[in-house]
């Protein structure tokens, strides 16, 4: 019996291990199980605070419907970014232990392999997905395991890094891996994504006349009998071709190889269960492409500010109120905010200040700059090795780059700090943020 005060909802009490899932209940019965779950998550989160809590809101519906149409953990699963799997992780045999997310002694807030075989990869920042499930995928291939599933779960920003093109770069060419690249398309990562794959996905999801038409010819081929048994295939091939006629290059994820599905709706968990179902009938790589909501489900973070809720800290589920801790003593300005004012001061007074961050404007304070002066503050993705040779290419102009990078993720721009600035002796200005323990802030 556990001793905490958290209850799950009554079919969630019945999930210890996705097997129950799978054989306690019928598709009609996972939007009630998708329900139950977010409310778990809701009612922890709010209370023991100290995590991340948009992002797995937002793929509830697609956490439950993967565990349902997948056999986990045989078939295997890569979250990317780690922060999303919070839902899997109460599905996968810790839901009595979630109370104890991030703290001494507790889980991982992130997938970790030794703490469940359920965590296929260890996560704890992001975009690596697609490089692990493919090595995942050949060598199972190579064991002579093709029936094995490999899902790569990609969002909350992870894509815009550039070891995601580099893993589908290569998966495009080894077409007898089993793979699937999830992408959850929710404009975020911490702050609303940036960048020209992001407006290429809108395209995607907004272009009404691409989605009517496809969906029109393939509901006519499918059902007049007189094309033949060859209707969807002459349907898939009009759609193939819709694609590049209607959107702007709108075969990326073709082009690379890769047997591209969607949009979908990554809240509809019935349908989601369906076509992952049928996914899996399909050999080599393929995308399938969901569009969410960060924070979907949750009336106060659907509202308010996505940033603002990616990782709230305490806060009243009732009312949406988060509890400020208010300090005995006056504290000391943070970091991030001396750091936000005084760039904008400096850059007033040397037009040749500029700033750059990956992705973490707000975290850092550079939000500040950005507003302030839009065309010398750089938000350029998660992609810290691009944010660091950015730098050091505007300082071969002249130009004085103050690179902001939280200092955890530091370490994945390592060579090009090495490389790139410091053996050309070049002026860069690293502001490392948040070195060593940090809480809510």
């Amino acid at each position: 019996m556990s001793n905490h005060p958290y209850k799950p909802g009554p079919f969630l009490s019945q999930i210890t291990v996705p097997s129950d899932l799978r054989t306690n209940f019928t598709e009609e019965q996972l939007p009630q199980v998708a329900q139950e779950l977010r409310q778990y998550i809701v009612d922890v989160i709010s209370e023991i605070g100290n995590s991340h809590f948009g992002a797995s809101l937002g793929v509830v519906e697609l956490t439950v419907a993967l565990h349902y149409a997948f056999n986990t953990p045989e078939d295997q699963l890569v979250w990317d970014v780690g922060h999303q799997a919070y839902g899997h992780k109460i599905l996968t045999g810790r839901r009595e232990k979630f109370h104890t997310n991030r703290l001494k002694g507790g889980i991982s807030g992130f997938p970790k392999r030794s703490e469940s075989e359920y965590d296929t990869f260890g996560v704890g920042h992001s975009s690596t997905s697609i490089s692990a499930a493919l090595g995942m995928a050949v060598a199972n291939h190579y064991k002579g395991e093709p029936q094995r599933q490999h899902i790569a779960v990609i969002g909350d920003g992870a894509m815009t890094a550039g070891l995601a093109f580099e893993g589908l770069n290569h998966a495009g060419f080894e077409k007898d891996a089993n793979l699937l690249v999830i992408l959850n398309d929710n404009c975020m990562s911490i702050d609303p994504n940036v960048g020209a794959l992001k407006e290429y996905l809108t395209d995607i999801t907004t272009s009404h006349t691409y989605n009517k038409v496809k969906d029109e010819v393939w509901k006519l081929l499918g059902k007049v009998s007189k094309f033949g048994p060859d209707a969807q295939t002459i349907a898939s091939k009009v759609s193939h071709a819709l694609k590049g006629t209607l959107l702007k290059q709108s075969n990326l994820f073709e082009a690379l190889n890769f047997r591209y599905f969607g949009p979908v709706d990554g809240h509809d968990v019935i349908g989601l269960a369906k076509v992952l179902a049928d996914l899996k009938d399909i050999p080599g790589p393929k995308i399938l492409h969901c569009v969410t909501r960060k924070g979907a489900g949750y009336k106060f973070s659907e509202e308010g500010n996505p940033t603002k809720w990616h990782a709230p800290g305490v806060f009243n589920k009732e009312t949406g109120e988060i509890v400020k801790i208010v300090p005995k003593s006056p504290e000391p300005p943070k970091y991030q905010d001396v750091f936000g004012h005084s760039i904008v001061e400096l850059a007033e007074k040397n037009d040749k200040i500029m700033g750059v961050t990956p992705a973490m404007p707000s975290g850092c304070s550079l939000n500040i700059m950005m507003q302030a002066m839009p065309k010398r503050a750089f938000d350029v993705g998660i992609a810290e090795q691009h944010a660091v040779t950015f730098s050091a290419g505007l300082a071969t102009q002249g130009m004085v780059p103050f690179c902001n990078i939280y200092s955890s993720f530091m370490q994945r721009a390592f060579d090009q700090v090495l490389h790139d600035v410091a053996l050309q002796n070049l002026n860069v200005v690293f502001c490392l943020d948040r070195g060593g323990l940090v809480g809510a802030s």
